[in-house]
């Protein structure tokens, strides 16, 4: 039975997170302005989402206004949240795909994740093996080109 577990991440701006979205074949990110911002920010709080070991991606519709169209909806899955879903049809599906792969295991899909942050425009679902969530402070784009450079 598909359940819906709320991750409780500080929360996104509900009127304009910007979210963007960057990933390469291992690694996704995001970064988005918060609704709550740090009185220690000279600049405008952002939360940076890395999802590890991810393997696939979902980005774009329901926004706030047809939320209650998402199929996860009847299982407790909210707009302007963090979520993960246990038992996910959708990394049941992804396992079934790649069955067809003549070096196919099972395993490798068990420890996938199915995780989805909803913000007011856009739904992000990412499958990956896990996340970690950090505060900056501000642009989304200018935090994701400061982690990215502070990496390499």
């Amino acid at each position: 039975m598909i359940q819906v577990v709320e991750l409780k991440e500080e929360q996104s701006s509900v009127g304009a997170p910007c979210p963007v979205v960057l990933s390469d074949e291992h690694d996704l990110f995001v970064a988005y302005y918060m609704q709550e911002q740090s009185k220690d920010f000279e600049l405008d709080a952002v939360g940076l989402v890395k999802f590890t070991g991810f393997h696939s991606y979902k980005f774009g519709a329901p926004n706030d206004e047809a939320f209650h169209g998402h199929p996860l909806t009847e299982n407790g899955l909210e707009p302007y949240g963090t979520f993960k879903i246990q038992n996910s049809t959708w990394v049941q599906e992804l396992c079934i795909q790649n069955s067809v792969h003549p070096y196919h295991s099972d395993d490798i899909f068990r420890d996938l994740i199915h995780f989805v942050w909803s913000f007011h425009d856009t739904t992000l679902e990412v499958v990956a093996k896990s996340y970690e969530f950090s505060l900056h402070q501000g642009t989304p784009s200018s935090v994701l080109a400061s982690y990215l450079s502070s990496i390499e």
